[in-house]
């Protein structure tokens, strides 16, 4: 068997299993119980400072 169609054989039937796999993983890590508080943290992070704005750049010169 050549090179080209052992690889090609192994990239059709174990890697497209283990991509799947890594996939699932994936996916379970992030729906996993108690990550949801890290989640929302991360949607809200760019309001943080909404209360309070950025100090002028202008007015620091």
């Amino acid at each position: 068997m050549e090179t080209y169609s052992l690889l090609r054989e192994f990239a059709d039937s174990w890697m497209l299993l283990l991509l799947f796999c890594v996939f699932v993983g994936i996916w379970f890590w992030v729906i996993r119980p108690g990550s949801g508080k890290t989640h929302r943290d991360a949607a809200t992070m760019i309001f943080r400072n909404d209360e309070r704005p950025a100090p002028d750049k202008e007015a620091q010169k």
